[in-house]
This record gives C-alpha cells, sequence and structure tokens, in this order.
C-alpha cells in the first residue's frame, strides 16, 4: 500500500501487553537519564492548564474545571513530542539540547497540522460539554461555585444523566484521538510523511493489537486524569514518563525502514 504522498506505508506490528510494560521500563529509564527535559516539558504541561483553570475562574466557569481536567488529557501526545525528540536522540547517540529538540520539531511541518488535529477535538470537547450542560441543567443555568455545581450534578436526574452522557462522550472522543495520535505524532517526527497518513499508520496500529492499546489508552487518559487533580502539578512527572513509553512503544509497533522484521 501506499501513502497519500505516493510513499510506502510504514508496516505495523502486533504487540502484546508484555511490551507495553517492556516500554514503561524503558521510558522510566529515559525519564531518569535526562529528567530535566522531561520536567520542563512536564511544567509546561501543567502551566497551560493551570492558566486555562485561571481564566474559568476569573469568567466564573469554574464549574468547566471538571471537563477541563478530563479533557486537558487529550492535548498531551501534542505537547509530548519534545519529550519524544529526547528519546529518538538518546537512542541514536545524538545530543540532547533545548535548541537541537526545538530544531528537530520546528522542522517537521506535518507536526503542526496534527496539533491542529488534536486541539480542534479538544475543543469540541469542551463545547459538547456545554451544550449538554444547556439541555439537561438549563439553557441559563450559572453556579456561584463548583461546590453548587457539583451538588446539582450529583442530587438531580438531569444533573446524573449530564455526568453520564459526558463522561461517555468523552470517553468516546478520547479513544479516537488516541487512535489517530499514539503513533503518528513520534513517526511524524522520525520520518517524512504526511499528517494523513501518520493517523491512518495509528489508527492500524490500534486495530491490529486493539487489547493491548486500548488498555495502554485507558492507563494513560487514567494517569493523566489523576495528575491533574492536584492543581495540574502531577502532570509535571507524569507526562514525561509517558511521553517517552509512547516513544518506545512506536518503536515496536512500527516497522523500521528497510528492515524485514514482520
Amino acid at each position: 500500500m501506499t501513502s497519500v504522498s505516493g510513499k510506502a506505508d510504514p508496516v505495523v506490528r502486533c504487540i502484546a501487553a508484555a511490551v507495553i510494560v517492556e516500554a514503561l521500563s524503558e521510558g522510566l529509564r529515559d525519564f531518569q537519564a535526562a529528567p530535566l527535559y522531561g520536567l520542563a516539558f512536564g511544567a509546561l504541561y501543567a502551566a497551560g492548564g493551570i492558566a486555562i483553570l485561571l481564566c474559568l475562574l476569573g469568567l466564573d466557569l469554574v464549574y468547566l474545571a471538571y471537563p477541563l481536567a478530563a479533557g486537558f488529557a487529550m492535548i498531551g501526545p501534542f505537547v509530548a513530542t519534545g519529550i519524544y525528540e529526547v528519546s529518538r536522540r538518546r537512542e541514536n547517540g545524538l545530543t540532547i539540547s533545548a535548541a537541537a529538540i526545538w530544531s528537530t520539531v520546528k522542522s517537521r511541518g506535518e507536526i503542526g497540522w496534527m496539533a491542529f488535529v488534536t486541539l480542534f477535538v479538544f475543543v469540541v470537547w469542551m463545547y459538547q460539554v456545554r451544550l449538554l450542560m444547556a439541555l439537561l441543567i438549563g439553557l441559563n443555568a450559572s453556579f456561584s461555585s463548583f461546590h453548587e455545581f457539583m451538588t446539582i450534578v450529583l442530587t438531580t436526574n438531569g444533573g446524573l444523566l449530564f455526568l453520564v452522557v459526558g463522561n461517555a462522550v468523552g470517553a468516546a472522543l478520547s479513544l479516537i484521538l488516541f487512535a489517530l495520535t499514539v503513533v503518528s505524532f513520534p513517526l511524524l517526527l522520525e520520518r517524512d510523511v504526511d499528517f494523513v497518513t501518520a493517523m491512518i499508520t495509528s489508527v492500524r496500529a490500534v486495530a491490529a493489537s486493539p487489547g493491548p492499546m486500548i488498555g495502554w489508552a485507558a492507563v494513560t487518559v487514567a494517569l493523566l486524569a489523576v495528575s491533574a487533580i492536584p492543581y495540574f502539578l502531577g502532570l509535571v512527572v507524569t507526562l514525561p514518563v509517558l511521553g517517552h513509553t509512547t516513544w518506545h512503544l512506536y518503536r515496536r509497533i512500527v516497522v523500521p525502514v528497510g528492515s524485514g522484521a514482520t
């Protein structure tokens, strides 16, 4: 098969759950070997979440704090691009520096299109939360505090339905975005392919090993969501570890160019 650009499509392997454990072990080693870079990207991610949360507080939209924390995991793959580059450079024995990482990421123009896809899904998630709130709780619903919002959500029929439907939609969007990005960002970083091919390859990777990959998706979302609870500060460590792990998972899923492995 050939990609949109006319090049041969990347070949994907089936993997077992044990491969994810191995990738996680290697991801932890990468983080320990270059902690400052991982912590820097994790801090940037956490700072973005804190900034958005402060904006919600300033606009009296504190009730969106929960969906924000739940949906913020969606943009993690984009923010982790620099972390993938750290792992790639360690793997190839290349110099690791902020300038080198930025230069490589900036030179991969297709990553910008993948970033747009990621941010678009995040915006859709936040808008559907407001839509469901208007439909199920009230068009003109307003809340003076997060406690009042949670009280209504947990004690009224409309609130409970909002919670169930909202979480179901969020899970579906997260799974879709995971399938589109789990392999695409590392692939675009390493190879000269278009972002459509990268997304298709990522979906093929998930389809080839649905059990292990969906399991990894659940673990990733759960860790990011839990890490976001303490004012997003847990993301400082969680994001780099997951980012390094994702790189090593990618290396096991996508067959290297010129390799005869299947």
